[in-house]
């Protein structure tokens, strides 16, 4: 079962925007903050959550941080939260 971490990360509606945006590919950190109406701090706050949470990966160039999406991360918080709500078992009518 993915860390409590995971769960905390996606609970965050800014954070699974993020995620979303990190879907179609790599961003610098400077793009995707363009995509948010928030102060750079608060963002910040948000991709080390991400971070933390191993969702994200960030690496530097230059002075630019390029941040791409940790899918089997992801995927296994997923997998996690159907397993425990039963979600692809037999459904009772």
């Amino acid at each position: 079962m993915p860390k409590q971490s995971v769960y905390k990360a996606l609970a965050h509606p800014v954070r699974r925007e993020i995620l979303r945006v990190l879907r179609a590919g790599s961003r610098p950190a400077g793009d995707i903050a363009n995509e948010f109406d928030l102060a750079l701090s608060t963002l910040s706050g948000h991709f080390n959550v991400l971070k933390e949470a191993n969702l994200i990966q960030g690496e530097r160039t230059g002075t630019t941080i390029i941040y791409h999406l940790n899918l089997s991360v992801l995927e296994e918080a997923l997998m996690g939260l159907v397993s425990m709500f039963d979600l692809e078992g037999d459904h009772h009518d």
